[in-house]
């Protein structure tokens, strides 16, 4: 099943130009990164890939499931950028609870949670407050949230951001390690991020798709000569000045 956005346009406000228009997407499986520069579009395009918001036409749909429907809900799960901890929780009751609200009965959602956890690779921090977490431990409780519910999908706001070296590290490690049964996409600013890695990269600049292929295609774009360490910086520069 994939996740696939047909002739979508949106934008926030009547008055407003629309941020996409006629936009057409679909997510290979694996590791997507999604790139592009501030206002491209990539935090509303996975806002209506949630089903977060409604494009004012078009559909979005997940193999026959359409993205009002309970079940797309469930299989599809969206990360904001921004992570905030629940005063008063522990790591798995703040997991268990977004089990609760996607449906969930509170034992499962609460055995589920403590599943989420492991696969994040937090489950000596099941116990811990939310509120004690490092940033990059609450980001990881952020991805257990989304899959604890057994997603297929899930799609990520600029989940790097701020983190140290060594938390992308392994935060990279945990993607790699969930896409056997799960497609992600993930956006964000950084043009190095996990793009090397990724089997997939899309970039987005004025709600247009510049390319989306693999990483390999997408390296292919950059100048004959660029050193190895800067090729998706490469990529990514002769990219953009086709929109400019």
């Amino acid at each position: 099943m994939t996740l696939e956005l047909t002739s979508c346009t949106y934008a926030y406000s009547r008055r407003k130009q629309a941020v996409l228009d006629d936009f057409s997407y679909r997510l290979p499986a694996g590791l997507t990164v999604l790139l592009g520069p501030n206002g491209a579009g990539k935090s509303t395009l996975l806002k209506i890939a949630a089903s977060v918001v409604r494009p004012k036409r078009g559909s979005v749909t997940f193999g026959d499931l359409p993205s009002t429907a309970k079940p797309f809900r469930q299989a599809v799960a969206w990360m904001p950028q921004n992570i905030t901890a629940m005063p008063g929780l522990t790591a798995r009751e703040h997991v268990a609870y977004v089990g609760w609200l996607k449906g969930m009965n509170r034992s499962d959602a609460w055995r589920a949670a403590r599943r989420a956890l492991a696969r994040v690779e937090l489950s000596d921090q099941a116990d811990t407050r939310t509120t004690s977490l490092s940033g990059g431990q609450l980001r990881r409780v952020g991805v257990a949230a989304a899959l604890v519910h057994e997603a297929r999908v899930l799609l990520l706001d600029e989940p790097t951001a701020g983190m140290d070296p060594r938390q992308r590290r392994v935060f990279r490690d945990l993607l790699r390690n969930l896409t056997d049964d799960v497609s992600v996409l993930m956006s964000t600013h950084d043009v190095a991020d996990l793009a090397e890695e990724a089997d997939h990269v899309s970039v987005l600049s004025r709600g247009r798709v510049l390319h989306s292929g693999t990483a390999d295609t997408f390296l292919a774009h950059a100048p004959a000569g660029t050193a190895p360490g800067r090729l998706a910086e490469g990529a990514y520069s002769a990219l953009l000045p086709l929109q400019e």
